[in-house]
């Protein structure tokens, strides 16, 4: 499941029941854009055990700011509410398994 992430629905998602693979990003990023089909393809490997949740850092700055976001693509991995890992730049589907699996 892949949803968009804001200030207002981030404390739910980071809060609930699955793990949370969050990823910043821009529009104007390539290294973003080529992570994007790699994370929506895992998002619906692992649909019922994962959230994925993409955060735009420009529409979302405040959110960005509490992570001290100053590299996209970021990928936070939250379990049980806590920041348990975290990638930064673009990475191959294999590291990002590797990450879920971690979570599972």
């Amino acid at each position: 499941m892949e949803v968009q992430i804001t200030s207002e629905n981030f404390e739910a998602l980071k809060n609930g029941d699955l793990p949370l693979v969050l990823d910043f990003w821009a529009t104007w990023c390539g290294p973003c854009r080529m992570v994007a089909p790699i994370l929506s393809e895992l998002a619906e490997k692992y649909e019922g055990k994962i959230v994925v949740g993409k955060c735009d850092v420009e529409e979302n700055d405040e959110l960005a700011a509490e992570f001290g976001i100053r590299n996209i693509p970021t990928i936070l991995f939250f379990k049980g509410g806590v920041q348990v890992d975290k990638l930064v730049g673009a990475q191959s589907k294999a590291k990002f398994e590797e990450k879920i699996e971690a979570l599972l």
